[in-house]
């Protein structure tokens, strides 16, 4: 036998507990701990855990904790009950908060567990015990191993300790317990989701003014969705589209930004073009970011002209940088993307003045749209 607890134990709201780090989660749910039990003072129905009621609300109880290697001897306490226990990593002794804790010393393994307590009563009466005054309730709790069984009352003898095996009694059965604990989970799952969808259907009404779009418009990529808020009828079209002509359009743009730049007429740039016109891969430098983009900036046949920046607030970005992305835009193979990066660029090519933009760009969709019979 080994005793690895002996001596006073802080209580709090007559509570003390033992947990094994390889059980279940403790929260501190009694009815958990106690559902579908025959006692009402150690509760086992959590495994890994072992729920300890006292009689004293507030302050320090007598406490001994014994490890045998068989069953012990009958105890003389006046409430004794027994509860399996199954330890599967360190198990220790923690007070309420777990503001103090011991270790048990267990092998990992099935225990029974004996808990006894003595002068129950006089600890609830009393209620509170400051320092200094005399001790009135004490418990020993006592492991042995042996293979799990129901959780029995031994002896009876405070009111508290009937008080408390009633409790116990009257709960749902663990598994009764398991399936409300779930149900109760899937209402709360299922009230926060619907309070998500509502945000997100409020967020979404003030971001489109009130009127929202159909889904497909709130699932395109960002520059295309962000744009159909500025025309979502002309996006709608534009998406319902076949592939070739959004493809097709989003050429149309990419060489609409570069005519708006000046960027059609610079001869490597115009050969580009029309690689992209013919389904060709882009001739050099336009294999190569980085090259492309030096050649650009350094290149003196380029012009330099000046429109408002993308956030509206001055008027000062490069034109020609504005319009650049357009032709590798264009040549994406995903049509969407495609239409919807080349659509961005020739917008702030444009200066931001969407309603040119638009009218412009419904114009030639109506155009290729008749060309291939229809959507």
């Amino acid at each position: 036998m080994r005793t690895v607890v002996d001596g006073e134990v802080n209580v709090h709201y007559g509570q003390i507990y033992v947990h094994s780090e390889g059980g279940d989660p403790f929260d501190g749910d009694l009815t958990a701990c106690f559902a579908g039990q025959r006692n009402g003072l150690c509760g086992a129905a959590v495994p890994g855990t072992l729920f300890l009621i006292t009689g004293l609300h507030t302050g320090k109880v007598g406490f001994t904790a014994e490890v045998h290697d068989t069953e012990p001897p009958g105890t003389g306490g006046e409430d004794v009950v027994e509860a399996p226990f199954r330890a599967e990593g360190a198990a220790r002794l923690v007070t309420w908060g777990g503001g103090e804790w011991w270790d048990l010393e267990l092998s990992p393994g099935d225990y029974r567990v004996r808990y006894s307590g003595s002068g129950m009563d006089a600890g609830r009466d009393r209620d509170t015990r400051l320092d200094g005054e005399p001790a009135l309730d004490r418990y020993l709790l006592q492991f042995w191993p042996a293979p799990p069984a129901p959780d029995i009352v031994v002896r009876q003898r405070s009111a508290i300790a009937a008080y408390w095996h009633g409790f116990a009694r009257e709960l749902p059965t663990s598994e009764e317990f398991t399936a409300a604990k779930a149900r109760m989970q899937e209402a709360r799952e299922r009230e926060a989701a619907e309070a998500l969808a509502k945000d997100r259907h409020e967020r979404l009404l003030r971001e489109w003014g009130g009127s929202l779009p159909p889904e497909r418009i709130l699932n395109l990529p960002h520059p295309l969705r962000e744009l159909a808020k500025q025309d979502r009828g002309f996006v709608a079209d534009a998406i319902d589209a076949a592939p070739e002509v959004q493809h097709a359009l989003a050429r149309r743009l990419a060489r609409h930004a570069f005519t708006l730049a000046g960027l059609d007429t610079v001869a490597w740039i115009a050969e580009g073009l029309r690689a992209l016109d013919e389904g060709r891969a882009l001739p050099p430098p336009f294999g190569d970011w980085t090259a492309a983009w030096d050649r650009l900036l350094s290149d003196p046949d380029v012009p330099h002209t000046l429109v408002r920046t993308p956030d509206g607030r001055h008027d000062n970005a490069l034109q020609q940088a504005m319009a650049f992305p357009a032709i590798f835009a264009a040549a994406k193979p995903d049509p969407v993307q495609a239409l919807s990066e080349t659509l961005s660029a020739a917008l702030v090519t444009q200066g931001g003045d969407s309603a040119t933009l638009f009218a412009w760009a419904r114009a030639a969709l109506a155009e290729l749209t008749s060309r291939t019979g229809g959507p």
